[in-house]
């Protein structure tokens, strides 16, 4: 029988047997893991963690690639301002050239290009469907975390719609344009390139924040007039934004406004006004002071067509908001003072 062993020896002892354990199950990788547990930390991973765990060996890499995996963080950063437009030109953009319809317009120098044909496939069509037009496509990457990456980065210009243009230009305020975007990773916020008015250029808007842009709520050529479905339920008290232009050569804009009374409504209590039963609607523009020749306006349930003139502009399509969501983004751009 040996002598007793003092307890820094066993605490030694105790250390080296310890040691000996995992140098023996030193062949234990990630991969070894149950399937569960690892699809567990993969979904825990931020975008740059699942990056740099694709590094890892081939085995993460296609597991780290998962649509499954990226949707959330598409949803989360950026599922307010890319739709289904914007997903539709990422896959033209990204498809090899020799199917891409896009393929031989390179060297279009018009910001339209063939928007007549391609719409509603893409939208807006751009001179650039990446930063780099040089690039051509062998092995398409249609993935989500593809899609994510092209956006973080700023190579992709993608359509969308952008509230108070031109830096909210008082001749812009409560309105919402189409525009193609790019993000700058840098400052956190939106290069803006919007259609062409007539013969004017298009204009390039630099840092549009977050809240200043929206997906396209409807698939709608923004030179055409939005077919309305909701023209026989409006009624006094209805939040809609409603298609308007200047000129038929411009593209419309969406303006922000509110069903209204016809003059003759007796009152504004429900059991008394009758105005939801008259093929006129009358759509208010609040933020314009009551003499204001853009105050109020009025248009036909059932023969809904373009309004308007060269003096006071085109009026168009009508969509009714039905979210307080959508109603609560228009009033976050409400003048501090009505207009004249």
């Amino acid at each position: 029988m040996g002598m007793p062993l003092s307890l820094s020896s066993r605490v030694v002892l105790a250390k080296k047997d310890n040691v000996d354990k995992v140098e023996g199950d030193s062949n234990i990788t990630l991969l070894d893991l149950p399937e569960l547990v690892l699809e567990s930390i993969l979904e825990k991973l931020p975008p740059e963690g699942l990056c740099t765990m694709a590094q890892v060996c081939t085995s993460l890499r296609d597991r780290c690639q998962g649509d499954h995996l990226w949707e959330k963080h598409m949803k989360k950063k950026w599922g307010r301002v890319v739709g289904p437009v914007s997903h539709r030109k990422w896959l033209v953009c990204i498809a090899p050239r020799k199917e891409s319809i896009l393929s031989n317009q390179g060297k279009e120098s018009s910001f339209m290009g063939l928007l007549t044909h391609l719409w509603p496939l893409l939208c807006i069509r751009s001179n650039f469907c990446c930063t780099s037009r040089k690039k051509t496509f062998s092995h398409a990457d249609y993935s989500l975390k593809s899609w994510y990456l092209a956006l973080e980065s700023g190579k992709f210009w993608f359509p969308a719609q952008v509230y108070n243009r031109e830096n909210g230009h008082v001749g812009f305020l409560l309105s919402c344009y189409d525009a193609e975007l790019r993000y700058d990773p840098l400052t956190d916020t939106f290069h803006a390139r919007y259609l062409p008015h007539g013969r004017k250029a298009s204009n390039v808007e630099t840092e549009v924040t977050w809240d200043r842009i929206r997906a396209s709520p409807v698939d709608t050529c923004p030179y055409d007039l939005h077919i309305s479905n909701c023209l026989e339920e409006l009624q006094p008290g209805d939040h809609i934004e409603i298609q308007w232009r200047r000129s038929k050569e411009f593209p419309y804009g969406w303006w922000y406004g509110v069903v209204g009374h016809l003059e003759s409504c007796q009152g504004n209590a429900s059991n008394r006004c009758k105005c939801s039963d008259s093929e006129t609607v009358v759509l208010e523009f609040n933020h314009y002071s009551s003499g204001s020749q853009w105050r109020r306006m009025s248009m036909n349930r059932g023969e809904h067509k373009e309004e308007g003139d060269e003096t006071s502009g085109f009026y168009g399509g009508i969509r009714k908001l039905r979210s307080n969501e959508e109603i609560a983004a228009w009033k976050l751009f409400w003048p501090s003072q009505l207009l004249s």
